[in-house]
């Protein structure tokens, strides 16, 4: 049952500002192709804050990219940027400030995007206390979480597994925790299962992180950086710093089956979250499904061809993104369906599952 009907779920009055609503319409599919696809199957009262807070966390993840600034001038920024949504400093000299920060090079659409910040958290401030309080959580642990690990970034990875969990969830976890909370503030019926939620959205997250991790690996060295754990490949004997070198070496189909086992269990985390959606919300499910069956698509393609060079070698086709939206849009309403249609799509892959403190890893290649 939703609390409210229509706009009037979400804002702390029922006249939304149309003009800042259209905005931040235009600007999402600019800055996400996904997100651009999969938030409007949302009910209209979680599209427009979902959207919104995507903006938000994109504004603090486009100054964590910049190539130009310092690690102190992004701290600062990612701040300021904290204290606007609070309402505590303005948003007109964050941007200014932001804007001569930036990388001449950066992208047009995120450049925007950093220029219509008093556009977006205008809107973020006519929300009701419940989605302000879930999107300010979600930045401050992302901001803090990106700054700490920033001192860390290199081609060198992270050290372990276990920073690997960690770095997954201030970049993702608390995003499914977020979500997890507008979901809730929007139905009551959603609001009664959080107990059993909340823990699964951490999951969800990391799931979806490990996927883009395993498939940026190439497009995040450009960058000089990795995300990847180097105690996972150096138990194979491998140097993570060398990657370019050990592309071709026979040990690695078996480092990424272990990250492969570890994303896959993730998402299967991800399917019972899903699961416990109410069955008549099918556009919150949608939501959730299309990005988890992307996932495992991709899973799958990086599995089988375990030496790709780019992303582009295990993006997903459009032709199969179809499929995927079709299988989950027929099957949403039916949970029985949508785990046999889940074991179907990851059949092969290898799963890990935590065992004192430690993952086991089950079906590797031989």
């Amino acid at each position: 049952m939703v609390q409210q009907a229509g706009i009037a779920a979400i804002f702390t009055d029922d006249s939304p500002d149309e003009e800042r609503l259209a905005c931040q319409e235009r600007l999402l599919p600019g800055v996400s192709r996904t997100f651009a696809l999969t938030i409007p199957q949302l009910p209209t009262p979680l599209r427009i804050v979902v959207t919104n807070a995507y903006l938000l966390c994109r504004i603090a993840d486009t100054i964590e990219d910049d190539g130009a600034m310092t690690h102190e001038e992004k701290r600062d920024l990612q701040a300021t940027l904290l204290a606007v949504i609070r309402g505590d400093d303005s948003a007109n000299e964050f941007t200014q400030a932001c804007i001569r920060a930036l990388d001449a090079d950066t992208d047009i659409h995120e450049r925007e995007l950093v220029e219509q910040t008093g556009e977006v958290v205008a809107l973020t401030h006519s929300f009701g206390e419940s989605q302000r309080r879930a999107i300010l959580r979600c930045l401050d642990i992302m901001c803090t979480g990106m700054s700490d690990f920033a001192g860390r970034r290199s081609v060198r990875g992270l050290r372990t597994m276990v920073e690997l969990d960690r770095y997954c969830y201030v970049v993702a976890g608390c995003v499914g925790e977020m979500l997890t909370e507008l979901f809730c503030a929007y139905s009551d019926e959603i609001a009664a299962r959080r107990p059993s939620m909340l823990p699964l959205a951490k999951s969800f997250g990391q799931g979806l992180q490990m996927t883009n991790i395993l498939k940026d690996i190439w497009d995040d060295r450009k960058l000089n950086a990795c995300w990847l754990p180097r105690d996972v490949f150096d138990a194979h004997g491998l140097d993570i710093g060398d990657l370019s070198a050990m592309r071709h070496n026979t040990a690695l189909p078996a480092c990424f089956d272990t990250l492969i086992g570890i994303a896959h269990e993730h998402l299967r985390g991800a399917l019972e979250y899903t699961k416990l959606v109410p069955r008549s919300e099918t556009g919150i499910r949608n939501f959730c499904l299309w990005a988890i069956g992307l996932a495992i698509l991709t899973l799958r393609k990086i599995h089988n061809h375990p030496h790709f060079a780019s992303g582009q070698e295990v993006k997903v086709s459009r032709r199969a993104l179809r499929g995927v939206i079709a299988t989950s849009s027929a099957l949403a309403g039916s949970n029985t369906a949508l785990s046999l249609a889940f074991s179907m799509s990851a059949l092969g892959l290898p799963c890990a599952t935590a065992a004192n403190g430690a993952y086991v890893l089950r079906g590797s290649r031989p």
